[in-house]
């Protein structure tokens, strides 16, 4: 087996490659972060890249792949995090029955480290002897909802209410939910049972929205609570201002326990990990938003700019007193599912996604950190196939399909070269695309076996490593 294999080379390998090291100091850290919004592959994304790092053999477009002398998993720096569980999640992807792993709901690390033989004649000189160098990296893995909350720091709770308000008249998600907080008198006093049921019905809706494939599904810990379920930080909901607001009254509560969950919940996030991260990935799932409608790509693009404007601490007070000078200098946004698409899409979808973060820079005024676009699939799921069916030529995917396991070929639809065909109907608030419809399948993963030296089957995982750490492995 070659999870087997795999765990005898790490148990092999730590102990001795710390000796077989010269640099006399602290090896360097690259933090990276990796967060997904909505149905994106997270878990996957880790595992596969992982697995690659550590059996190369796929990776052809990473430069640094030559010169690592050795790759080793080591236990994680910060004890008080869970450890990402890359052996279960790669056994349950590459397994005799492959199927996704179970997706993670709260933050936790993982450790890899490499030796590195430097690149160039200098670059071999570390502290004035030749030699190969230790660099460690660590993978951060924390839920996009938690990300997207920044963006509730420097909004006062009627700021939010209204704008949230205002977004669920145009999702049916909200069909329940609206009309109860519409109708709700917030200058009356605080009734906790009524406050609870507000609560529970906007967690419903929000539950339901990520469901079908909306980006901005905030506040992220009423979908992921944890510990905190049933608390006064998790027991608000928006409601309209009413025209006076006296203490005791339940807009003020509600206001009270936003401002709670910012301080509480939000902050010590943005303190004790992201304001750590050196490297950051956001996995977004493109194709799900175009199948889902003009609106939910919308959703995608704000939700790009909102995560934009969580990497410029220059426009962000409370971030730029956590950071002090240190910022996030990569961010990746990719399009996960490419294998979705036979490759002589994926041109499109990367240009389709490159169109969406362009206007997101805009949206946020950002400029900073390097950031990219790119399509990727973390494991390879289909093969590609080409049909003749009804006297036009289909250039199609071929996989096992999620529900029942069988064998399917699928069209999902030619995405337009132009990706301003689908930007313009949403930026215009349409219901649905005028000329095209474009369907989404889910496939489990194939099955199949993996080589000595070979990581699982990808698409442009190896570019997405290139652009986020081969500068630091030099």
């Amino acid at each position: 087996m070659v999870l087997g294999r795999m765990v005898d080379e790490v148990s092999r390998g730590v102990g001795s490659v710390a000796a077989g090291l010269t640099a006399p100091f602290t090896a360097p850290v690259i933090r990276l972060g990796v967060t997904g919004l909505s149905r994106a592959g997270k878990t996957v994304f880790i595992t596969s890249l992982v697995a690659n790092l550590l059996d190369r053999g796929r990776m052809p477009q990473f430069s640094p792949a030559g010169r690592i002398e050795a790759a080793f998993l080591q236990p994680q720096p910060d004890d008080t995090l869970p450890r990402f569980d890359y052996e279960t999640h790669l056994a349950a992807m590459t397994g005799p029955d492959p199927h996704w792993p179970a997706s993670t709901r709260a933050i936790s690390e993982l450790r890899l480290s490499f030796r590195v033989q430097p690149s160039g004649f200098l670059g071999g000189l570390i502290g004035g002897v030749t030699g190969p160098r230790l660099v460690h990296l660590d993978i951060v893995d924390y839920p996009g909802e938690w990300l997207l909350d920044l963006a509730l720091m420097d909004r006062s709770y009627a700021d939010w209410a209204e704008a949230t308000l205002a977004r669920l008249t145009r999702r049916p998600e909200a069909a329940r939910f609206l009309p109860m907080a519409m109708a709700e008198d917030g200058s009356l006093p605080l009734e906790e049972p009524r406050a609870q049921a507000l609560a529970a019905c906007f967690t419903d809706y929000l539950q339901a929205a990520r469901a079908a494939g909306w980006s901005d599904c905030t506040p992220g810990r009423f979908l992921l609570p944890g510990d905190l379920a049933g608390s006064p930080v998790l027991t608000f909901a928006p409601l309209p201002r009413p025209a006076t607001t006296r203490r005791g009254s339940l807009w003020r509560e509600m206001e009270r326990r936003y401002e709670a969950y910012k301080s509480h919940v939000v902050r010590p996030f943005f303190r004790d990990h992201f304001a750590r991260i050196d490297r950051q990935v956001v996995l977004m799932d493109v194709l799900g938003a175009i199948h889902a409608g003009p609106q939910a790509l919308a959703d995608l693009q704000r939700t790009m700019a909102e995560v934009l404007t969580a990497f410029r601490p220059g426009a962000n007070g409370f971030l730029s007193g956590i950071l002090m000078g240190r910022r996030v200098d990569r961010i990746l946004f990719a399009a996960t599912k490419a294998d979705h698409l036979h490759h002589v899409q994926h041109g499109r979808l990367t240009a389709i996604t490159e169109a969406l973060l362009r206007e997101a820079r805009d949206r946020a005024a950002f400029a900073g950190a390097k950031v990219q676009a790119l399509s990727l699939a973390s494991l390879r799921a289909t093969v590609e196939e080409s049909r003749d069916h009804q006297g036009r030529h289909l250039d199609m995917v071929r996989g096992r399909l999620l529900q029942d396991g069988r064998e399917a070929a699928f069209w999902p639809g030619d995405l337009p070269e132009d990706p301003g065909r689908l930007l313009h109907p949403a930026r215009e608030g349409q219901e649905g695309w005028l000329d095209a419809d474009y369907s989404v399948m889910n496939f489990a993963p194939a099955r199949g076996t993996l080589k000595p030296g070979f990581g699982p089957p990808h698409i442009r995982l190896d570019r997405a490593a290139e652009f986020l750490l081969a500068d630091r492995l030099e």
